[in-house]
Formats: C-alpha cells, structure tokens, sequence
C-alpha cells in the first residue's frame, strides 16, 4: 500500500512537470522578445480632421506645423469652404490669382478648397513670403498682399487696421515666445487708426535656447517684383526653416 501511494504521488509530480514544461515551451521559444510597435500614423479625427495635410505641408516646405495651424484658424476658423469679402478661398484664404500660380507651381488639383491642396499652396505661399520679407514682415504680406506690404515697408502707403491687428495676434506665436508677453512695439509715423502693435521687440535674453537665429527682414527702398524662379528664394541652411532642395520645392 506504502509502495503504491509513493508511486502515485511520483506520477503525479511527473504529470505536473511535464504541463509546466509545455505551458512555458512558449516564452522559451520567443526567447522574451517583444513584437516591435509599428510607427504611429498620422490620422484625421473630429478635433483635427487636416491633420494629415498638416503635417505634410509641414514637412514639405520645413514649416512648424503649429504656424499653419494658427494662420488657418485666424484665417477661416478652420472652415473648408470658406470665402471671405475680398474673395480669398478656402482653410488659408488665398486669393484666386494667387492660388492659380501657386496651383501650377507646385502641380496642384483644380479645387482650391481642396483642404489638401489648399493647405499645401497656403505653406508653400508662407515660406516664399517668408523668404523675401522676413519675420513678422511675411505676416502682413500674406494678409495684405505683397504689395500692400512693399508699400507700407517703402513708406509710401499705410497697412489696414485689419492686417495690423492680424500681425499682433500671430507675431508672438510664430516668434516662439508667447509665454513671455514679449514687448510690442507701436507703428510710429502713420494715422491714428492704423498704431496698432505689429513688430515684436526681439528679447534676446528670453529667446528659446536652441532657436535657430531669424532671417534677417528685406531692408532695400526699391520695390520687390514678384519671385517666380524659386531657386531666388531658396532657403538659406542658417535661417529659421529647414533647408530644402529646389526639388521638395516643386515636388
């Protein structure tokens, strides 16, 4: 009897030896190697539905995506099929004339309020502008016109009350230091109506450590003819985009 039990409980210790070794012949085959996690993917949702186009417009034309966000929302509120007074078309209200360049150079589809399309010509119009006037002056350019702001830089016409007030909203944001309430300083020199705040006093001393250093503003007295060779206005490697080869441009 002695024998029989001591040769059952034997059995039962190989039995559940054996289903130990089977339950875990598993992890020693994987070796406690993980499955790699796929790259997050960019997607639309309810709270960001341009996402995507964001970020490729981004990349595109080495814009910081918070820019294109904040103009697009001060420009159409985020509304796709917007359309203002003047008649600027879409999410980065671009004008009709100037979306049909913009369309052509960088082989874009026939529907400006394309998000897509109208975003790509929108970052692509803020980086040459940025490229021939510098920061904020880029700002009222693409707002006013180029012109307008050409005559405004020369002194011989005013900017609208409108692109002032446009200018003092976004400065701050695409200068990067929102959160220090950087110094406005006032428009001398023109009517009452248009002393809105425009420039942004450049404070040295409270700029982001690793910002790169801005492209210095257009100082000439003569007036700017429209760029249409865009290897005139590559970027530089030392300004405050990325560089980008004159193929990304027309890409």
């Amino acid at each position: 009897m002695i024998k029989s039990n001591r040769l059952n409980r034997a059995c039962t210790r190989a039995r559940f030896t054996l289903l130990l070794l089977i339950g875990l012949a598993p992890a020693c085959t994987l070796g406690g190697v993980l499955p790699a996690k796929a790259a997050p993917i960019e997607r639309p949702t309810d709270r960001d539905p341009y996402a995507v186009h964001v970020a490729e417009a981004a990349r595109r034309f080495g814009i910081p995506a918070a820019w294109i966000r904040a103009v697009m929302q001060i420009e159409s509120r985020g509304q796709r099929d917007a359309v203002s007074p003047k008649g600027a078309i879409g999410l980065m209200q671009i004008m009709p004339d100037t979306w049909s360049e913009l369309r052509a150079r960088y082989a874009l589809a026939g529907d400006p309020f394309d998000p897509r399309d109208n975003i790509i010509a929108g970052t692509a119009y803020l980086r040459e502008l940025h490229e021939r006037y510098g920061s904020p002056g880029f700002l009222a350019a693409y707002n006013a016109g180029p012109r307008r702001y050409e005559d405004y830089r020369d002194g011989r016409r005013s900017l609208p009350s409108e692109t002032a007030a446009y200018v003092a909203a976004l400065a701050p944001l695409i200068e990067g230091n929102d959160s220090a309430r950087p110094a406005i300083r006032a428009i001398s020199g023109l009517s009452p109506w248009t002393k809105a705040p425009l420039f942004v006093e450049q404070n040295v001393s409270r700029r982001v450590a690793n910002r790169p250093a801005p492209i210095q503003t257009a100082t000439d007295t003569t007036a700017v003819a429209v760029t249409r060779d865009l290897s005139a206005i590559a970027p530089r490697s030392d300004g405050l985009f990325v560089a980008l080869s004159s193929t990304e441009h027309a890409q």
